[in-house]
């Protein structure tokens, strides 16, 4: 039996194989729109994940210091390191800055932690230059996009940092890129004034000077210890709030990442429903434009049904092919976006049933159309 929806595209291959890549182009889009959502949760427990620790504790009544301002005092972690079942305890500090380097502006936050301690801060397996922090002053880590070198030295506040080692794919909850200094050096960055602030708040009366705070008290439990337990009982001794690791990226994603991610959701279903409203215009266009061939092949006796297939099975051709283009117009531009895009083959085949079917549905209009259509159309028209 002859396949119609073969001989109809092969009459028009050029001007079908356009359409399905123009589609294509618009569910690129909205795999990229996924992989945005992706990527922000990817980003969002990519740094709890990689600091080594199972507890965080913070200032009292607050989310801690990526949802809110948190300062807590650098020896509380001393207090911390005594409780039942905690094996070590250690300060961090976070900050955000705005750099600029070769011409190329960009934000970073800055972490600071004690190179001595016994929690790892930065993930050992993304350092591919260099070294970690071996010294308590004027050395510095960075991400490898922040395009500085090893040996180079970068002013922040009054001091010149050197940078001693190169981090891969190490990011902020936000997807800025991290910067790591000694603990130290990051409680005068964020903690001291300006000497013409000192100087003022001296004439006021005010006695400044750094007065060892901190962001947050990280701690690793003992190995048999359930840290939703450890974690109470820190509360209790402390009066601080206590969260453990799964609190913390829960925290996140539900406090700090959620309006972002519901707008991006809504974006990404309203470009669906137009890839769709799309498709069943194409599908509704290219039946009306072959109406009086349509009509001759129900006046020599083809069915409705075998018509209603080839609609149905250009349809579906249209969507694999607007599903290829797309998937490769995706990959191809994913890159030079400035946020992580993660693009998940599972996410991209859940779309392409979503297109598939929807697009099948999409059809009935064209093969409306045609169940309407009358024979005689085809004399003398």
């Amino acid at each position: 039996m002859i396949n119609l929806a073969y001989k109809d595209i092969s009459h028009s291959l050029s001007k079908f194989l356009i359409t399905a890549v123009s589609v294509g182009v618009l569910l690129g889009i909205v795999i990229i729109m996924i992989g945005v959502y992706r990527g922000m949760v990817f980003d969002a427990k990519e740094l709890v994940n990689d600091i080594k620790a199972n507890i965080w504790v913070v200032q009292q009544d607050t989310l801690g210091p990526f949802a809110q301002t948190s300062k807590v005092h650098e020896d509380l972690k001393d207090q911390i390191s005594y409780q039942d079942g905690i094996k070590y305890a250690q300060a961090l500090t976070f900050q955000t800055f705005q750099m600029k380097n070769r011409g190329k502006e960009f934000k970073v936050m800055l972490v600071g932690y004690d190179p001595f301690g016994k929690i790892d801060v930065i993930n050992r397996d993304k350092l591919i230059e260099g070294r970690l922090l071996r010294k308590q002053h004027y050395e510095i880590v960075v991400s490898q996009k922040t395009g500085y070198k090893l040996g180079e030295e970068i002013k922040l506040g009054r001091d010149f940092y050197k940078v001693v080692g190169i981090t891969k794919n190490t990011v902020s909850n936000g997807g800025d890129y991290l910067i790591f200094t000694s603990l130290k050096d990051a409680e005068v960055l964020q903690f001291t004034y300006s000497n013409e602030r000192i100087r003022s708040d001296n004439a006021r009366g005010i006695k400044g000077g750094n007065p060892h705070l901190v962001n947050a008290i990280i701690a690793q439990t003992k190995d048999g210890y359930d840290p939703n337990k450890v974690a109470k009982n820190i509360k209790d001794a402390t009066h601080k709030s206590v969260f453990t690791r799964s609190d913390q990226i829960t925290m996140l994603l539900q406090n700090v990442i959620k309006k972002a991610s519901k707008q991006i959701g809504m974006f990404t279903v309203i470009l669906i429903v137009v890839s769709i409203v799309i498709i069943a215009l194409i599908i509704y266009t290219m039946t009306l434009e072959k109406i009086k061939e349509i009509s001759i092949l129900k006046l020599i006796g083809i069915s409705n049904f075998v018509i209603a297939k080839m609609i149905i099975q250009e349809t579906v051709i249209l969507g694999i092919l607007a599903f290829v283009s797309g998937n490769i117009f995706a990959r191809l531009t994913s890159g030079v976006f400035p946020k992580r895009i993660v693009l998940e083959t599972s996410d991209a085949f859940s779309l392409f049933g979503v297109i598939l079917i929807s697009s099948i549905f999409a059809s009935l209009f064209g093969i409306y159309k045609v169940v309407k259509t009358d024979p005689s159309q085809a004399i003398g028209g």
